[in-house]
C-alpha cells in the first residue's frame, strides 16, 4: 500500500486484492477529506429534525441530552480508532470484527451495517427530496429525490477526490448558514432576551416538573441516532495518505466537532423556543417543525428558508458520502468472497460496480418510500438497527483482539477492557430502546444474514 508510514498498517497483514496489487482503490484523500465525509454524512444541522422530539422526551435539557450522547458515541469512536490502526481496510468494522472475532462474526457485522449504509443514504434522499418539493411544488418529491440519487451517484462514480471537493464546498455552505443562525440567535437574545431561563436546555424548563434524569436518558436513545455515519470515515482507509493514524484522528475529531455544533444550536434554538416542552409532548404534532417554528418567532422567514435550502442540498450530499461508504463496504466484502467476487473490481482505483449496486438499492429505497405519505417513517424505523449491532462487535472485536488474541501489545485494562465494554452496554441499551418496528426488522436481516452465512460455510466446506 503505497504512500503508508505507519508500521500499525501492517499488524493484521496485507489483504488479498488491495491496491498493492496495482489495481485496488487509490490513496488520495488527506485528512481535511476524511472529515469532510464524515461531517456530511452526519450533517451539521442534523438536529432540526429531531429538536423538538428530544425537546419534549428530555422535559427541556436538549443541550444536556447532546453533551451524554457526544460522550456516549465517544467510546465507539475510540474503538473505530484503536482497530484501524491495525486493520486499514476498507469495509471497516466488517474488517475489524473479521480479524478481531472471526470470519463468521466479521460477515455478521458487515451484513449489519450494510442495512444502515443503503437505508441512511434513501432516507437522506427523501429528505432532499421533500424539501425540494416544497420550494418547488410543480414537480413531485419522487422526481426530485430519483435526481439527487443520479447527480451524486455520478460524483461517486467520478472518483472520491472529486466527490470530496464537490462535498467540501456543499459543506461549507452548511456551515456558513449555521453560522448565520447561531449569529442571528445570539443577536436576538441579546436584544430581546430568552423565551425560557438561560440554563433550562442543561437542566429542562421545568414545565413538565422536576427534572428528571430517566426522561434525559431516554432522549439520549433518540439523539446518538444524529451521529450515525462518523464511522463512514474509516471506511476509506485504504484512499488515505499518510497511514492510518490519520484515520484514527478524523474519527475523533468529526464526533467531537459534530458535537460542538449539535450542542451550541440546541442550546440556541431552545432559548429562542416559545413553546414549552409540556406543550411540544402534548402534541406531537408539533414536534417535527419545532426548530423551523422558534427561528420564525424569533428571527424570520428569511432564515426559515435558507436553513430549508441548506438541508436540502446537505441532505442529497450527506446520501453521497452514504453511497461511498457504502460502496466500499460492499467491494470489501467482494473482496473476502462473502458477497460476489464481481464486486471487489476497480476501475482507476474506483469501485464502480459497487457503487452502482449500492446506487440501484439506494434508489429504489427511496423512489419507494417518496411515493407514499409513509415512506419517511417506514425508512426511519428500520436504519438504525443495523448500524447499533455493527458497533457491539465493533466492541468486541477490540476486546478480541487486544485481550484475546493479545496481538497489540500489552494488554490496557482502560482502552481494551473499559472503554469497549463500556461502548457496547451504552450501544445495546441504545437498542433496547428503539423502536419495535425496528427491532423487529433489524432481528430478520440478522436472521437472513445467519443463514447466508450457514450457506457459505457449507459450501466452502468450513466447520
Amino acid at each position: 500500500m503505497s504512500g503508508n508510514s505507519d508500521n500499525s498498517d501492517t499488524t493484521a497483514g496485507a489483504h488479498p486484492g488491495t491496491a498493492a496489487e496495482g489495481d485496488g482503490l487509490r490513496r488520495s484523500l488527506g485528512f481535511r477529506d476524511l472529515v469532510v465525509y464524515g461531517l456530511l454524512f452526519i450533517a451539521p444541522m442534523a438536529p432540526v429534525g429531531v429538536f423538538g422530539t428530544l425537546d419534549a422526551k428530555s422535559q427541556g435539557a436538549v443541550a444536556l441530552v447532546y453533551i451524554i450522547a457526544t460522550i456516549a458515541m465517544a467510546f465507539t469512536a475510540f474503538s473505530y480508532a484503536q482497530m484501524v490502526r491495525v486493520v486499514p481496510q476498507a469495509g471497516s468494522v466488517f474488517a475489524y470484527a473479521r480479524v478481531g472475532l472471526g470470519n463468521g462474526p466479521g460477515f455478521i457485522a458487515g451484513w449489519m451495517a450494510m442495512l444502515d449504509y443503503l437505508l441512511i443514504p434513501a432516507v437522506a434522499y427523501l429528505f432532499s427530496g421533500i424539501a425540494m418539493e416544497a420550494l418547488v411544488p410543480s414537480v413531485s418529491r419522487w422526481v426530485w429525490t430519483a435526481i439527487a440519487v443520479l447527480v451524486t451517484t455520478a460524483l461517486n462514480l467520478w472518483g472520491v477526490r472529486a466527490a470530496a471537493r464537490v462535498g467540501f464546498l456543499v459543506l461549507a455552505m452548511e456551515i456558513v448558514v449555521l453560522l448565520v443562525f447561531m449569529v442571528s440567535a445570539i443577536v436576538v437574545l441579546v436584544q430581546d432576551g430568552a423565551q425560557r431561563d438561560w440554563l433550562s436546555p442543561l437542566s429542562g424548563d421545568g414545565s413538565q416538573g422536576a427534572f428528571a434524569l430517566g426522561a434525559v436518558v431516554g432522549a439520549v436513545s433518540v439523539a446518538v441516532l444524529s451521529y450515525l455515519g462518523f464511522d463512514a470515515i474509516a471506511s476509506f482507509a485504504e484512499e488515505v495518505t499518510g497511514g492510518s493514524a490519520k484515520v484514527a484522528r478524523a474519527v475523533l475529531f468529526c464526533l467531537a466537532l459534530a458535537g460542538v455544533l449539535f450542542i451550541a444550536q440546541t442550546y440556541l434554538v431552545a432559548l429562542l423556543e416559545p413553546v414549552s416542552s409540556a406543550q411540544l409532548a402534548a402534541e406531537p404534532a408539533k414536534q417535527g417543525s419545532a426548530f423551523y417554528d422558534a427561528v420564525d418567532s424569533a428571527v424570520g422567514d428569511w432564515l426559515h428558508d435558507l436553513v430549508a435550502v441548506s438541508k436540502a442540498i446537505g441532505a442529497a450530499f450527506a446520501a453521497l458520502a452514504g453511497q461511498a461508504a457504502a460502496g466500499r463496504l460492499l467491494f470489501a466484502m467482494g473482496r473476502d468472497r462473502r458477497l460476489p467476487g464481481a464486486l471487489s473490481k476497480t476501475d482507476s482505483g474506483t469501485p464502480r460496480l459497487a457503487l452502482l449496486c449500492a446506487a440501484v438499492v439506494t434508489m429504489v429505497a427511496a423512489v419507494w418510500a417518496a411515493r407514499r405519505d409513509d415512506g419517511m417513517d417506514h425508512l426511519v424505523s428500520v436504519v438504525n438497527v443495523g448500524a447499533l449491532t455493527a458497533f457491539v462487535l465493533l466492541h468486541a472485536s477490540v476486546v478480541g483482539w487486544f485481550a484475546v488474541q493479545r496481538r497489540g501489545g500489552p494488554v490496557s485494562w482502560w482502552r481494551h477492557l473499559l472503554v469497549p465494554v463500556l461502548g457496547a452496554a451504552i450501544t445495546i441499551a441504545v437498542i433496547v430502546e428503539a423502536a419495535g418496528s425496528a427491532q423487529v426488522v433489524g432481528a430478520i436481516w440478522l436472521a437472513v444474514g445467519l443463514v447466508v452465512l450457514f450457506a457459505q460455510r457449507a459450501r466452502r466446506g468450513e466447520p
